[in-house]
């Protein structure tokens, strides 16, 4: 699988709007209006930015989290500010950089799993639990968790929802597996306060056993030009589509991914609307490391497997190290086995670490957090 690329057709409007985006991301970037948590676009930087990036030896330093549950979902706001989110009903909160977590969590809910968190600051953030039926639900807060909003609670038998991605504090997204023979996707204008479904006739068909990884909250992903991408699996190889008008049409892309009943893409990211990694492998045979990774330079026309030395295992999720460093860029994977950090934006990696992990998400300011089983968060160490 080594280097191989693949692709879809795609008509000729699709590489203009490609165009457009890119400009746009990088005038809002400009502008001071990119989305909190979202990563700038590349732009032109000085020489030799490249070696003012991570030095030393990268590693994580775990937090007293005060929790046991599996914590699935994390949404990393700034080195001060983060909240993780897992079964048995658990969100919590921490203001002060992990040296304290605060249970946070919506009354009533001990019987869900939240697994993905979206926050924008110490006070907003959106929960969705993931499940069949009504097992699938999401919460809003707006005061730090003293509060929650059931904003949304899923009365469809055969739906089982993943994962969210917002574009802005106020526009996100949800998707569930296929419903009817394809992805359904229901999308908030308001912050997580209420929730539509979307028309899915611009969603192409799904394959058959094709579905979602409700593992990290980051089977979608956005990027800061507004584009939606998807990863998924159960069917081979597991594929991305993607959307640039907001979840009305999707394009879908094969990727060099291995897909299975257990195995697939779990994680897409996007550094700007060029650069993106997808990650995830065979939870069954979390140290396999064929077809566990793919790379694109060109917002996701093509997917390339990586050309030097692949993941250590299957890794459930993904992040792009967001400290303005020019190059193609620093990405770090995780999973049950270990993680690892790519220098080149997904065309090798290498382990750094041995510790079990389900989630990782950088903020804007740099800083990079991960969570997993038996309540473990922590601090990426070794950046400067």
């Amino acid at each position: 699988m080594s280097g191989m690329t693949l692709q879809v057709d795609r008509p000729r409007p699709r590489r203009r709007r490609l165009a457009g985006s890119i400009l746009a991301a990088t005038a809002a970037v400009l502008l001071g209006a990119t989305a909190a948590g979202a990563v700038a676009p590349d732009i032109a930087r000085s020489p030799g930015r490249e070696s003012a990036g991570p030095a030393g030896a990268l590693s994580w330093s775990l937090t007293t989290t005060g929790t046991t549950s599996r914590l699935r979902g994390l949404a990393a706001v700034s080195r001060s500010v983060a909240w993780a989110s897992g079964y048995a009903g658990t969100v919590i909160r921490t203001v002060d950089g992990g040296r304290t977590w605060t249970s946070v969590g919506p009354a009533g809910t001990a019987d869900l799993q939240f697994r993905d968190v979206e926050a924008f600051d110490a006070q907003h953030a959106v929960a969705m639990a993931a499940g069949e039926g009504e097992s699938s639900r999401i919460y809003t807060t707006t005061d730090g968790g003293r509060s929650w909003v059931e904003a949304f609670r899923n009365t469809e038998p055969a739906a089982f929802y993943d994962c969210m991605a917002f574009t802005s504090a106020s526009v996100g997204y949800a998707v569930s597996d296929p419903v009817d023979g394809r992805f359904r996707i229901i999308k908030t204008t308001d912050g997580g306060l209420s929730w539509a479904v979307l028309d899915p006739a611009g969603m192409p068909a799904a394959l058959p056993g094709e579905f979602g990884f409700a593992a990290s909250g980051t089977c979608l992903a956005a990027d800061v030009s507004g584009r939606l991408h998807l990863g998924s699996g159960g069917a081979d190889p597991g594929r991305v589509f993607e959307s640039e008008d907001g979840g009305t049409t999707w394009d879908v892309t094969l990727t060099p991914v291995a897909g299975s009943g257990s195995g697939g893409i779990f994680s897409v990211s996007f550094r700007g609307p060029r650069d993106g990694v997808i990650v995830g492998g065979d939870f069954g045979n979390p140290t396999g490391s064929v077809g566990t990774a793919a790379w694109t330079s060109d917002g996701g026309l093509t997917w390339t497997a990586p050309t030097g030395a692949g993941l250590g295992g299957y890794r459930s999720g993904s992040a792009w190290v967001n400290r303005g460093w020019g190059g193609q860029g620093w990405v770090i994977a995780v999973g049950p086995t270990g993680s690892d950090v790519s220098r080149d934006g997904g065309r090798s990696w290498s382990a750094f670490d041995a510790g079990s992990f389900d989630a990782v998400q950088c903020a804007r300011d740099g800083s990079c957090w991960a969570s997993g089983e038996q309540g473990r968060v922590a601090v990426l160490t070794g950046l400067r």
